[in-house]
C-alpha cells in the first residue's frame, strides 16, 4: 500500500516512519510547522530521518495556529509544565482539535501524492490529555477521509492500542536510531528531562528495557503517574 506518514519527529512517528518502510510503499512524510515552541529542535529530525530512509520529507506552515490558537505548547503560549505526561496541567500543550487540522491537510496531500492511506502515530498514552488521539475521534474521521477522497484513503494508527514503552520496543525491533529523535516541549539545546514529554520519553524506555541515548539536563527521580483516571 501506498502511504503517506505523518512525521513530527518525535520518537513515536519516527517509529511509525520504520514501520511503513517495512510493511508499505511510503511514498512522503509530512510535517507541519504551527509554531511549536520544539519545533526548531524536532522538525530537523524530521529532515535527517526522512533523508536517510531516502524518502520526499515536506514540511507545511500553518501560521494561524500560532496567531490565532490558545495552547502552552506554542511561542505564543505559557511556560511548559513540570510532571508527569498524564497530569491535568499537561492538558495546557494541547493544541484544539490539533490532529483534525493535520488530518484534513493530510487527507489532500495523500490524494495528491496517489497514497493510499495516511499513517498516524497516536497511542494509547496520549489518550489521557488529547482528545483526538482517541479512537472515538480518529474513527470517525476516518470514515470522512475515506468518504471524501476519490482514492478512498484509509487512516492507518498502528500504534492507536499500545502505549510509549511498546513503542520504543517496536522502534528497537526496527532499528530506529532514537538519538535522531526529539520529545522535549520545552525546545532547549539537549532534553530537560523534567517536563511531561520528557517523563514519558525517559519512563518508556525505563519501562521498556532499551537504553536512552538521550542526553536530559534532569534525571532525578520520575514523577508518579496520577492514580485517578476516571475523569481524563
Amino acid at each position: 500500500m501506498k502511504v503517506v506518514v505523518l512525521l513530527s519527529g518525535g520518537l513515536d512517528s519516527v517509529t511509525a516512519l520504520h514501520e511503513a518502510l517495512a510493511e508499505h510503499g511510503v511514498v512522503a512524510s509530512l510535517s507541519f510547522d504551527y509554531g511549536a515552541k520544539h519545533h526548531a529542535r524536532e522538525l530537523p529530525m524530521a529532515a535527517w530521518q526522512s533523508e536517510k530512509a531516502g524518502i520526499p520529507h515536506v514540511t507545511l506552515r500553518l501560521p494561524f495556529v500560532a496567531e490565532e490558537f490558545r495552547s502552552d505548547l506554542l511561542v505564543s503560549g505559557g511556560a511548559i509544565p513540570d510532571g508527569h505526561y498524564e497530569e491535568e496541567s499537561m492538558k495546557s500543550t494541547v493544541v484544539p482539535f490539533r490532529n483534525g487540522i493535520m488530518l484534513s491537510i493530510a487527507a489532500g496531500f495523500a490524494e495528491s501524492r496517489g497514497a493510499e492511506a495516511i499513517v498516524i502515530a497516536a497511542h494509547s498514552g496520549d489518550h489521557a490529555i488529547y482528545p483526538d488521539c482517541r479512537e472515538e475521534f480518529l474513527n470517525p474521521m476516518a470514515d470522512a477521509i475515506r468518504a471524501g477522497t476519490y482514492a478512498r484513503i484509509e487512516l492507518l494508527r498502528p500504534f492507536v492500542s499500545i502505549d510509549k514503552a511498546g513503542i520504543v520496543r517496536r522502534g528497537a525491533a526496527l532499528g530506529v536510531d532514537f538519538s535522531h529523535t526529539w520529545s522535549c516541549y520545552k525546545g532547549g539545546e539537549i532534553h530537560c528531562g523534567s517536563c511531561g514529554t520528557c517523563v514519558e520519553r525517559r519512563e518508556a524506555f525505563l519501562l521498556a528495557g532499551v537504553p536512552d541515548p538521550t542526553v536530559y539536563l534532569e534525571t532525578g527521580p520520575l514523577p508518579p503517574k496520577p492514580l485517578d483516571e476516571s475523569s481524563r
